[in-house]
């Protein structure tokens, strides 16, 4: 289903009992009414085709379909560009916090799957609340700051790409120290499997919100895209072409290469200078949607936020330290290695 929010009006959000506006809801997986109650089950189509992946093959002109979005909610402060569907909170970006304005919307490339919220607006507040509980040489006054923030439910842009590589590497392998310090250079081949790596198809999906929902992705939760699912939530569309999610990833994929080369050596020693050449072939992608909630707030005129995967309700975030709280701390530990050394000397007094 490649609706787009957009074009899902308004107006079929809207209840047939009493015409009150509908969400969904991460605990029934329904359109929930706001006035009466009323929930009507959301029902994918062609659910058996949710992981479904795309092949890109280098010898075929790629025809992607895209999809016209009327108008987008564009962010005055970072310039990230977002779709509201039904009753969501509008006037405020869900990356920073920023105030919105309308403008008219670009092409963008079809969803081809999505996983839903899962975790409840309460049950995210909760988490992130506990996260901040559990800060240590925190503030005393940061959970006060906390409760004056705002949640916002955003959908994210994700890529996942399956690939292999050929590899052919080399490097140099250190054993032994001093005199006995020899290096030697060693090379090898070795075949790599990539499958679902997750790369963000965002500027605006910084390294936090990624955390926040990348560790415990799984491709069997995806469900076909349905825009009932992105009711009374943010969501930002893609606007990547594959070249550019690949050229993306380029970076990351490199240090995992590396790191399977490490495991690749069997060796005691040290090794560097790790070089490598790789065959590409058999790539696969997806274009996703993935639920993050982020809460927003300040702390000493600065904008910090946490972030709360919608899948499994994991939290990750930023906050302030006090440095009174770390003084003190520093101040125990060094008393407490103090008292050690007198104690050893003494021990050791005839």
């Amino acid at each position: 289903m490649t609706q787009s929010p957009s074009t899902f009006a308004q107006t079929d959000l809207l209840c047939p009992t009493c015409a009150g506006q509908r969400h969904y809801s991460p605990e029934t997986v329904s359109l929930d009414c706001g006035s009466c109650g009323r929930s009507e089950p959301i029902i994918p189509p062609d659910d058996h085709n949710a992981g479904a992946e795309y092949a890109l093959d280098d010898d075929v002109p790629q025809v992607e379909l895209s999809q016209d979005e009327p108008e987008v909610h564009q962010c005055r402060t970072c310039g990230g560009e977002v779709i509201f569907t039904g009753a969501a909170l509008s006037d405020h970006c869900p990356y920073c916090d920023g105030a919105v304005v309308l403008k008219p919307g670009d092409p963008s490339f079809a969803t081809m799957a999505l996983i839903p919220f899962q975790v409840t607006e309460a049950k995210a507040l909760e988490a992130a609340r506990r996260w901040i509980a559990g800060r240590w040489a925190a503030p005393d006054d940061l959970a006060a700051a906390f409760e004056k923030g705002r949640m916002s439910g955003l959908y994210a842009p994700f890529w996942t790409f399956d690939s292999r590589e050929a590899v052919q590497y080399w490097a140099k392998v250190t054993t032994g120290s001093g005199d006995r310090r020899r290096t030697r250079r060693i090379s090898g081949n070795m075949n790599i499997f990539f499958n679902d790596l997750l790369v963000p198809a965002s500027a605006h999906v910084t390294p936090l919100i990624r955390d926040g929902i990348l560790h415990y992705f799984n491709p069997n939760a995806l469900v076909p895209y349905a825009a009932p699912y992105l009711a009374g939530f943010a969501a930002e569309r893609h606007h990547q072409t594959v070249a550019e999610g690949l050229a993306a990833n380029a970076d990351d994929k490199a240090l995992l290469i590396r790191n399977r080369i490490r495991g690749h050596i069997r060796t005691s020693g040290r090794v560097s200078n790790i070089g490598y050449k790789t065959d590409t072939t058999g790539i696969h992608y997806r274009r996703i949607l993935l639920p993050v909630w982020i809460l927003h707030y300040r702390y000493g005129g600065r904008a910090k936020k946490v972030v709360v995967s919608g899948i499994d309700g994991r939290a990750f975030g930023e906050r302030p330290f006090s440095f009174w709280k770390l003084a003190g701390y520093s101040a125990l530990l060094s008393a407490a290695a103090l008292a050690v050394g007198v104690l050893y000397g003494l021990a050791g007094m005839p």
